[in-house]
């Protein structure tokens, strides 16, 4: 059985812009073009735009996706790394609402008894939260990467000590708007 592009896309919830888009860049050919010119999709196109989808959802640029894609052997093995890699995400999640969470409990209760917040154990603050994956996302953005860059190389000590406690300031007046 096959599916024209407009199902496939109502299906994946991706444009059919974006199918065109990844047939152009090499990722996800159509099983066949009808004679009008429309697009048609098998099992097979939709099992690996589903990688694709998964791979993109884990961060995974396009050019990444196109060598993943590649370089895999067996369909199975490849959904049984993917399976893997969004159990890790969601832990990842799971660690880093958990820290919300206790924030906002702790905001709450300092609050509740007029006391400021007590930070026993700093480290608790940034469970869950891993820098590397937000190096990993700049791969993506260049140019920002770029800036980034530039503005992290004149940064003292002091300067990003202020901008930890600014973006901490920030985030108990969030804890504070959601409460």
């Amino acid at each position: 059985m096959d599916w024209p592009i407009a199902e496939v896309a109502r299906m994946s919830g991706v444009t059919a812009r974006t199918l065109r888009h990844y047939d152009e860049v090499g990722l996800l050919p159509p099983a066949r073009i009808g004679a009008n010119g429309h697009r048609y999709y098998e099992e097979h196109q939709l099992l690996r735009l589903q990688q694709i989808l998964v791979l993109r959802a884990l961060g995974v640029g396009l050019p990444e996706v196109g060598r993943i894609l590649a370089e895999q052997v067996d369909e199975v093995d490849a959904l049984r790394g993917h399976h893997l890699r969004l159990l890790a995400e969601r832990d990842r999640l799971d660690a880093l609402a958990g820290t919300v969470s206790r924030t906002i409990a702790d905001l709450e209760r300092s609050r509740k008894d007029g006391n400021p917040m007590t930070i026993n154990r700093p480290e608790n603050l940034f469970e869950g939260i891993q820098p590397s994956q937000y190096q990993e996302s700049l791969r993506d953005f260049p140019e920002h990467a770029e800036e980034v860059a530039r503005r992290v190389a004149v940064m003292t000590p002091q300067d990003i000590e202020a901008g930890q406690r600014e973006r901490t300031t920030q985030m108990i007046l969030l804890a504070d708007l959601m409460a």
